[in-house]
Parts: structure tokens; sequence; C-alpha cells
């Protein structure tokens, strides 16, 4: 197993703790890991999930909560309706009050 399969694996292990209706942030995930610089390799992962449903990637937003991985979902507003099925409000791409919404895994996890 390489040294990035590793990595997802343990970013996949992350985003199948958030709960319903929460999100996380690329960030978040991987100041948790370990990795604080490692933000852009989180969404690497988040784009290579989506053929595995028990991944909710969908609960993974920017730092602004901006549905920056919509595009990865089929097109349309799949991301959008995923989220707001959990009782998620997002506008125009982007999650409102993230604040509320936000799960930090470093508060809720042990660590990795």
């Amino acid at each position: 197993m390489s040294q990035e399969d590793s990595f997802f694996l343990k970013v996949y292990g992350v985003v199948k703790q958030i709960p319903e209706g929460k999100v996380t942030t690329y960030g978040a995930i991987a100041r948790y890991l370990g990795s604080p610089q490692s933000s852009r390799m989180v969404g690497w992962a988040m784009n290579a999930s989506h053929s595995n449903s028990e991944v909710p990637a969908h609960r993974v937003v920017n730092r602004k909560g901006l549905l920056t991985g919509k595009h990865h979902f089929g097109g349309g507003n799949i991301m959008e309706q995923l989220l707001g099925n959990e009782g998620v409000k997002v506008e125009q791409n982007q999650i409102q009050n993230l604040e509320h919404y936000f799960w930090d895994p470093s508060l809720e996890l042990s660590s990795f």
C-alpha cells in the first residue's frame, strides 16, 4: 500500500465519523491527521471516494463552507440535495451558518 493510499484510508475513516446533519472541512481533517498542510490531499481523497458509498463525501466542504466538490457528484445540485436532506441549510452553493453545522474531528475523535 502506498503512502497516498494509507493517507486516503485515514481520511475516509474520519469522514465516516461525521454525523448526519454536520459538515467538516478539508483543513480540519488534515489538521486532525497531523498534516495541516495537506488540505488539498484531503480533497483528492474525497474526489477518489465517490465510488465508495460508505464515505459521506458530501459532508466535506471548504473552509468557507463552499461546496467545492459538488461537480464530483454527477452534476446538478446532488451535493446540496444530500446536505439538505440532512437538514443542512445551503444557499448559492454555500453552507449557511457554517459554525452551526461544523463538526471538528479534533474535538470529537481520539487521536489517530
